[in-house]
């Protein structure tokens, strides 16, 4: 008998439980919840201040599109984060190369910023950062390529 009262009363309870986690996000057939969202946000509010729920849940349908891509040429790595460093080194970076003219053309424009130092002396520092920048650009339009080829719906209820 007590075991019977015992299970009545849980399944009465998760009957009326409130739920509180729902879907934010699906990416085909992949969803994104709230509570996954809320606890990336959390973590990318320490990092970066003034960033929106949306613009995380943004990221986050980014990322995994960019993970699955890695997954389908069979990518394997420790963590996710490895995974898509290696994805990225391997379909975006051989594609950037800064000529010269690019290297000179941003120390002659930028050279207030640079102190009287020598071009030579900043060269490194200036090719990594047209590098990325570069890198960033290709990357969005690889992300929005990607975008548009699964389907998206975002439900996230401000």
């Amino acid at each position: 008998m007590l075991l019977v009262t015992t299970l009545v009363t849980c399944h009465l309870s998760l009957v009326t439980a409130e739920i509180k986690d729902h879907v934010v996000a699906f990416v085909d057939n992949s969803a994104i919840t709230l509570s996954e969202l809320e606890e990336t946000y959390a973590k990318t509010l320490k990092v970066t201040r003034g960033v929106t729920k949306d613009e995380v849940l943004n990221t986050m349908v980014n990322r995994l599109l960019l993970l699955r891509e890695a997954k389908k040429i069979r990518l394997e790595s420790p963590s996710e984060d490895e995974m898509l460093r290696e994805y990225i080194d391997l379909k975006i970076r051989p594609f950037i190369k800064i000529k010269e003219e690019e290297l000179v053309d941003f120390y002659e424009k930028h050279i207030s910023d640079f102190h009287g130092s020598e071009f030579e002396s900043m060269r490194e520092e200036i090719e990594n950062y047209l590098i990325e920048n570069k890198l960033n650009q290709r990357l969005k339009v690889h992300i929005n390529e990607l975008r548009g080829k699964v389907y998206i719906k975002i439900q996230l209820r401000n």
